[in-house]
């Protein structure tokens, strides 16, 4: 009985081996197209990289916001690392595929039946479907993400229901959030359904400035006009503030107060500091001018006694808090 496998194998072998020698030119073809499939399909990648690298829109701002500076602008930076993201994500994906279709002619080259391969091929993916469609979620959003550059890292994000921080990190499945308690949030990419970039390309401080109703509004807007033309002329703010401020009117009238809309338009992530020197400044100004800040107004009816005729008016006395 071992001698009778013993020649089974090596009939077997034999028989492999003659297979082998005839359809070497059919075998070593199909390894050959493959590979120059492949070759074909990085060098298209590449390009596609390299386009991604340079962009489509002019970054206009960012250079405007970063003309004193030799590095280059952050957006490209980003955009550079994420195009070899992609680029990376694309050839690992493109060169699984070819080489599982390779592998399947040549095994039909040689004669045997990939008809089980194929069908096991499909179960096993609908298995997969049905099994991890949350994994495939988070994973296909991923490369959404990545790809339309939604968000990277650096980016003050708000995510909704009261999540907002700095992203730290981003990956297919995952994003990794730090907020401003230094808590770590981590958020599934399939379950991101709407996302606030606050610090993308461009951003704008926009400053409510109240003054008392008794002001002359006139003399506010001229001097709100000189205190954010001298920021907006400041060496400090250079390229940080990248269009002339704007005082856009009066947003609210109340009986105690006035509100003007101030606004300033900012590179990426400066918007905060900005709008705190803005106030600061506009502060001492109104200090140094003597440009009063609203407060409460409270009135005090009285009636003089024994006068039922006197009108509910009569006597009114105006009290300002805190005078």
């Amino acid at each position: 009985m071992p001698a009778l496998l013993a020649v089974l194998t090596h009939h077997q072998w034999t028989s492999l081996g003659t297979v082998l020698a005839q359809k070497s030119g059919l075998l070593l073809a199909a390894l050959v197209v493959g590979l120059v499939i492949q070759l074909v399909l990085r060098r298209l990648i590449d390009k596609l990289v390299r386009k991604a690298e340079e962009g489509v829109l002019p970054d206009r701002l960012s250079v405007a916001a970063f003309r004193r500076s030799e590095d280059p602008a952050p957006g490209s930076t980003r955009r550079v690392q994420r195009a070899k993201t992609l680029g990376s994500l694309l050839k690992s994906v493109t060169s699984g595929v070819i080489a599982a279709v390779v592998l399947t002619m040549m095994l039909a080259v040689v004669g045997l039946n990939i008809g089980p391969i194929l069908a096991s091929a499909g179960i096993l993916g609908v298995a997969l479907g049905f099994g991890s469609q949350t994994l495939v979620k988070d994973f296909l959003s991923g490369v959404f993400l990545i790809f339309e550059d939604q968000y990277g890292v650096g980016d003050v994000v708000d995510m909704g229901d009261g999540l907002s921080g700095t992203v730290e990190a981003v990956s297919l499945r995952v994003t990794r959030i730090r907020d401003t308690n230094g808590t770590v949030w981590y958020i599934r990419n399939g379950e991101l359904y709407r996302v606030g970039n606050m610090s993308q390309n461009w951003a704008r401080s926009v400053l409510d400035i109240e003054v008392s109703s008794r002001e002359d509004i006139p003399k506010v807007r001229r001097v709100l006009t000189d205190v954010l033309h001298d920021l907006w002329q400041d060496d400090d703010f250079d390229g940080v503030i990248i269009e002339e401020p704007e005082i856009w009117g009066i947003q609210a009238i109340t009986p105690d107060a006035i509100t003007l809309r101030v606004t300033l338009k900012t590179a990426p992530m400066e918007q905060w500091r900005v709008a705190r020197v803005a106030r600061e400044r506009i502060k001492g100004r109104f200090d140094h001018e003597g440009i009063e800040a609203p407060f409460p107004t409270s009135y005090v009816m009285n009636k003089t006694p024994g006068d039922p005729d006197a009108p509910a008016d009569a006597g009114a006395q105006t009290a300002d808090a805190g005078g």
